[in-house]
């Protein structure tokens, strides 16, 4: 990696850091090398959150494509697994907890790279402001099974985001002050709720594929018979957003041991997202017609359980949707964090970011104020009175620019790697090819899907039936970010828009890159 004039020391690979307590974070710290491949695993899974997405996301996809779920599945599944493998080659040259950020502002331009760190940064945001209303619906479910219907005189309504924001937020700040006091710890408690979460959903699941009411039918797995080009395509893109997060992984790969487990933890996560997704939608397709898949939205695995199981088998879904959605929130607040470190070493953003508490070893500050912003997004989206609303506005917006930033980081590994074209046939498929195929399919859904939200209104109206207000959710995103790299180029005055050059953390660990793939 070239050296800028002027750049700061990198920080040293595995930094000692101080055990002595200070009374505020230090910026020159550096972070603790301590998880491992499943350490990873366990981050990816559960920012993906395979419970939350079964849970409720297939109901908000069926009710674009119908029941087409499995291959609508299968079919976003394809693209981005030409993503991953870009991901994976980048990060195997270039481990950085910027990941995205680092590589497309070094292989296609600094304003492209500033762009993807800033949609990770405010997508994950949104994330975490609806997961913290899913997370607090989740619960107000789990006090109506347990026989709790009013509090102090008012009704519980797990459709109301005014209840369940506020009593999400209590739990975004537990996870929140967890995340600060370790990495390590975090990764711990969500191995513990991944197990009980996949054995809930194989064995609901598997149990539903032989005792659904429902007969299995062809036309599941038939994309042909989707009505419309539209529905298709936003189908796609809400699949691609139950993917979403598989990349965490790489978030943390300077806290991993070794830069290759961040890879491998990140195709495990794919594979057993597409297994579990594929299980979710044959099963919930067995047990559930469309118009119970589209009317249950947020509530849709409760419903699920309460159609396989009395009480208290019943319960198990909804318990283990409320675990994923905690381990959600848990792990949308550390790759955040993480990635406005690295653009903070860069000085694309304040000095707050790389701010690195000597006693736990982590980015304490930063935690700590991504969870109080995403607790503000939280509040300010009361403005969708239903929760199931809500999701569809937020998922929707995500999917757009979510889809952007996967292609232009397909698209930096395929620049990156160009001189791979001049060597073997199979070389230049994975390393190039794959990733524009996949970039080009993911641009095409995001585009053609904005281009029909706009010409499918003609006034404005805060609703997720209105196309402009559609539109504009991930408009605001991306000029968001215009405006924030413009601050930091000529306001910080950033080296980073002058040389696309990221301070890089440490030698990457293992073995050399190969050679023949990188360009001169």
């Amino acid at each position: 990696m070239c050296r800028h004039r002027g750049r700061r020391a990198p920080l040293g690979k595995g930094a000692a850091v101080s055990s002595r307590p200070a009374h505020r974070d230090q910026p020159s710290a550096g972070l603790r090398k301590s998880l491992g491949v499943v350490d990873g695993f366990a981050i990816a899974a559960s920012s993906t959150a395979a419970t939350t997405s079964i849970g409720i996301g297939l109901g908000v996809t069926a009710g674009a494509v119908g029941l087409h779920l499995p291959i609508i599945m299968l079919l976003a599944f394809l693209p981005i697994l030409g993503i991953a493998g870009a991901y994976s080659r980048l990060n195997r040259v270039e481990p950085n907890m910027g990941s995205g950020y680092v590589w497309v502002g070094r292989s296609l331009s600094p304003w492209l790279g500033f762009l993807v760190g800033w949609i990770g940064i405010v997508s994950t945001v949104v994330f975490l402001a609806y997961t913290t209303t899913v997370t607090g619906s989740a619960l107000i479910q789990l006090a109506g099974e347990s026989g709790l219907h009013r509090l102090a005189g008012l009704r519980l309504d797990p459709d109301s985001t005014a209840q369940s924001t506020a009593l999400g937020i209590v739990v975004l700040v537990a996870v929140t002050l967890t995340a600060v006091t370790g990495i390590r710890s975090a990764a711990n408690l969500q191995k513990y709720l991944l197990v009980f979460e996949y054995a809930v959903l194989l064995g609901f699941c598997g149990y539903a594929l032989f005792a659904g009411p429902h007969p299995f039918s062809l036309d599941w797995i038939n994309p042909f018979t989707i009505p419309s080009l539209q529905q298709l395509a936003q189908g796609l893109l809400l699949s691609v957003f139950c993917f979403w997060g598989f990349e965490s992984t790489f978030s943390v790969s300077e806290e991993i041991k070794d830069p290759r487990d961040a890879s491998r933890a990140g195709t495990i996560t794919l594979f057993t997202m597409l297994g579990l997704f594929l299980l979710g939608s044959f099963a919930f397709q067995r047990v559930l017609s469309l118009d119970e898949l589209t009317a249950h939205g947020a509530q849709g695995l409760t419903y699920f359980g309460d159609r396989l199981a009395g009480e208290p088998l019943a319960a198990l879904p909804l318990i283990a949707l409320t675990f994923s959605a905690v381990a959600s929130l848990q792990s949308g607040v550390i790759p955040t964090v993480r990635g406005m470190f690295a653009m903070s070493r860069d000085r694309t953003l304040g000095p707050l970011w790389a701010r690195i508490s000597p006693r736990y070893g982590t980015p304490a500050a930063g935690t700590v104020v991504i969870g109080c912003v995403a607790a503000a997004v939280a509040v300010l989206s009361l403005v969708i009175p239903k929760v199931g609303d809500l999701v569809l506005a937020s998922v929707n917006a995500i999917g757009v620019v979510v889809s952007l930033y996967y292609a232009l980081t397909a698209l930096a590994a395929a620049a990156r790697f160009r001189g791979a074209l001049r060597e073997s046939p199979s070389l230049a498929l994975r390393a190039v090819v794959l990733p524009v195929v996949s970039a080009l399919v993911l641009l095409g859904l995001g585009g053609y899907l904005c281009w029909t939200f706009y010409t499918s209104a003609d006034h404005f109206e805060i609703s997720p039936d209105n196309g402009w207000f559609m539109l504009l959710c991930p408009a605001v995103m991306l000029l968001t970010g215009v405006a924030a790299a413009a601050w930091a180029k000529w306001a910080r005055k950033s080296p980073y828009f002058a040389t696309g050059r990221s301070v890089p953390p440490a030698a990457p660990a293992g073995p050399a890159p190969e050679p023949a793939a990188e360009p001169a």
